[in-house]
């Protein structure tokens, strides 16, 4: 059984573990992938905190890309060799979400059950370790479903590959596939990190005339203002909604929050002029509800959830990673930091602060 170094979290707010974990062959339509690199993401923030509710222990990350090794004898998608990215829309094909085009809202849970009396496909001296996002790409191999991979080109860097597995299909799919944004509309986001400059730069990608980048941190608004951003809201010093309206006129036709906050939400949704949109890409964590005004959604407003940014990942990460290479999509700029599997936890720390845009973990 092969051994990997990991980072293990043991407890909910606790530094994770630099731990040696086992992973089990794989079996049936699985793949063992050799992680090359893997973004810190938010979602793992907010499983640290507990505030997903999630069984420990855990190996966190899902924002990965990597190398197969090895592949069950049912799979048809991939080979040893071939290099891929992983997204946690890990989808069955059959059932009515999947074939209706909504693979991210996939209603099959078994995927990953493995034939009762088989070893865990991640365990630690003899006991369970829980695999966190069907993926777990804070360790050196990732044992996943063949649907949870895209093959991608062998010259593709591994680090912005890693990025389109989560945050770029996240917030560009949000723009592209949930709000359906169209050219010569108005756009604001809340929210400037990976996910949120993300959105930024598909509004710009799709067309739209006006992007108000909103956050609290001057030095988080000027890097939006090169992702595509027209104008800049410091949200600790002026009321954004009033700064929004202001610079719009009666507010814009979609807006996406990307914090995970209800405040935020709220502020998104007010915003938004009659006959528009407010997307909640951040994740809201369990127990929180957010308000809205029902007199605002008589006058056509919408507030929308997007799962994932609504993606079909292996038709949506080929296409962002082609619009990267033309230059078009920018992820080296995403890329503010990069460490070791050891400066997991003080990446943790910066994302807490708000210093970093994305830290990617590189491995090898």
């Amino acid at each position: 059984m092969p051994v990997a170094r990991a980072a293990v979290q043991h407890g909910v707010d606790q530094p994770l573990a630099i731990e040696e974990v086992n992973v089990a062959a794989p079996i049936g339509r699985e793949v063992l992938v050799r992680t090359v690199a893997t973004g810190v993401c938010g979602s793992d923030l907010h499983m640290l905190k507990g505030h997903m509710g999630r069984p420990l222990p855990t190996i966190p990350g899902h924002e990965s890309a990597g190398v197969v090794e090895s592949v069950g004898p049912e799979v048809t998608h991939v080979r040893p060799g071939d290099h891929v990215v992983c997204c946690l829309s890990t989808f069955c094909g059959g059932c009515e979400r999947c074939l209706s085009g909504q693979p991210n809202l996939c209603e099959t849970r078994d995927l990953d059950d493995r034939p009762e009396g088989v070893e865990p496909r991640l365990s630690r001296e003899g006991d369970l370790v829980h695999q966190f996002a069907r993926i777990s790409g804070f360790s050196e191999l990732m044992l996943v479903h063949e649907n949870t991979v895209v093959r991608v080109p062998d010259d593709t860097p591994m680090a912005q590959a890693a990025l389109v597995g989560c945050c770029v299909t996240t917030g560009v799919g949000a723009v592209f596939n949930t709000a359906r944004l169209e050219p010569g509309a108005t756009a604001a986001v809340w929210g400037l990190g990976g996910v949120g400059l993300s959105a930024v730069q598909g509004a710009r990608l799709a067309g739209a005339r006006e992007i108000i980048a909103v956050d609290i941190r001057d030095d988080k608004l000027e890097v939006a203002r090169g992702f595509g951003a027209t104008q800049l809201v410091n949200a600790s010093r002026d009321d954004p909604v009033k700064a929004v309206r202001a610079l719009t006129g009666r507010g814009v036709d979609y807006a996406f929050e990307a914090i995970g906050l209800a405040r935020t939400t709220e502020q998104a949704f007010t915003a938004t002029r009659p006959g528009g949109s407010a997307v909640l890409i951040g994740i809201i964590p369990e127990g929180v509800d957010i308000s809205v005004s029902g007199r605002y959604l008589l006058a056509d407003r919408r507030l929308m959830g997007s799962s994932m940014g609504s993606n079909r990942f292996r038709f949506d990460i080929p296409k962002y990673l082609d619009l990267y290479r033309q230059g078009r999509l920018l992820l080296d700029e995403l890329i503010s930091h990069r460490a070791p599997l050891e400066g997991v936890n003080e990446a943790f720390e910066a994302m807490e602060a708000g210093e970093r845009t994305r830290t990617v973990l590189t491995f090898g």
